[in-house]
């Protein structure tokens, strides 16, 4: 199922969408990556870790360069995991 929003946003951005042969699927992509961003950040909060200005940028690149990029299948398996772990 999917829903149509309207949304405004910055020249800069319509213009980077603009490039997109599919933007509905780019927006999406983007906004799926926000939210295992924001679960990620959640977790380790809950774990006792907190950030500081820059400390999450930071933290991010260093996760990145020292594990290679993480694929949308190796995050949904994460998601499953995780969902599992909670239902315990």
């Amino acid at each position: 199922m999917t829903v149509r929003i309207a949304v405004s946003l910055p020249d800069d951005v319509a213009e980077r969408l603009a490039l997109e042969p599919n933007v509905s699927r780019f927006v999406a992509e983007a906004v799926r990556h926000q939210i295992r961003r924001e679960r990620s950040l959640a977790l380790l909060n809950r774990a006792g870790y907190t950030f500081g200005d820059g400390d999450e940028e930071a933290g991010l690149r260093r996760i990145t360069d020292d594990h290679g990029a993480v694929t949308p299948e190796l995050a949904e398996q994460a998601d499953a995991r995780l969902a599992r772990w909670r239902r315990k």
